[in-house]
C-alpha cells in the first residue's frame, strides 16, 4: 500500500480521501515550522547577517543556526509534552464527573 493508500486491489486511479487529508495536514504542519524558523523573529534574524558577503554560510552562523533550531525543537516538544498532560487531565476530570 503507498502513503496515499493505494492497495494493489484497488483501482489504478483509486485514492484513499481520508490518508490523502491526513497528508495534506502534514504537510502544512511540516511548512509552518519552516515558516517560523525563518521568519524574522527566530533563527534566522538571530543568526544571519542581512548582508550577504558569501555564497554558503560561515562557521559561526552553522553553529548559531544549529544551537537555535535544536532549542527551537526542544521547546517545541516540551509545549507539545505539556499540552498534551494539560488535556489528559482536562478529559480525566470530566470523565470522573459524567459529563
Amino acid at each position: 500500500m503507498s502513503m496515499f493508500g493505494r492497495s494493489s486491489n484497488a483501482p489504478s486511479g483509486a485514492v484513499n480521501s481520508e490518508r490523502m487529508e491526513m497528508a495534506i495536514q502534514e504537510l502544512d504542519m511540516v511548512t509552518d515550522i519552516f515558516n517560523r524558523l525563518v521568519s524574522q523573529v527566530t533563527c534566522h534574524a538571530k543568526c544571519i547577517s542581512t548582508r550577504y558577503t558569501e555564497g554558503d554560510l560561515n562557521k559561526g552562523e552553522s553553529v548559531c543556526i544549529d544551537r537555535c533550531v535544536a532549542k527551537f525543537f526542544e521547546a517545541n516538544k516540551k509545549v507539545g509534552e505539556r499540552l498534551q498532560s494539560v488535556g489528559a487531565n482536562a478529559s480525566g476530570a470530566t470523565g470522573a464527573f459524567g459529563l
